[in-house]
């Protein structure tokens, strides 16, 4: 069962965003697979998130079945509260991952 908030602000935008701008949706596994062979590239991997959710959501996806997870350099993780910012305000398509990621993204290389 969904979460409420993700069922109400989410699911119904799933969608419909412009193919131009999100790839098509992934199953679980291969959103994983992509992602440990995007994180296989940095030998000192940084996650930054600026929601405490997000950090045990990257972690879930990795873990791929009872006792399996893909295989990925160690991570570290930090967590950035951005009072006055606002991820999806920023995104090009609110509450997807990918696009509330990049806009993260941008916005903490923009303080540094």
């Amino acid at each position: 069962m969904l979460d409420e908030w993700v069922e109400r602000n989410v699911v119904p935008y799933l969608d419909m965003v412009p193919d131009s701008l999100t790839s098509p949706r992934m199953s679980r596994a291969d959103a994983a697979g992509t992602l440990a062979h995007y994180l296989a590239g940095d030998p000192a991997p940084l996650i930054v998130a600026d929601w405490p959710e997000d950090i045990a959501q990257i972690n879930m996806l990795l873990v791929t079945g009872p006792g399996v997870m893909s295989e990925v350099p160690g991570l570290r993780f930090e967590f950035r509260p951005l009072s006055g910012f606002s991820t999806a305000a920023n995104s090009r398509v609110p509450h997807n991952a990918l696009h509330d990621a990049r806009a993260l993204r941008d916005h903490v290389l923009s303080l540094e």
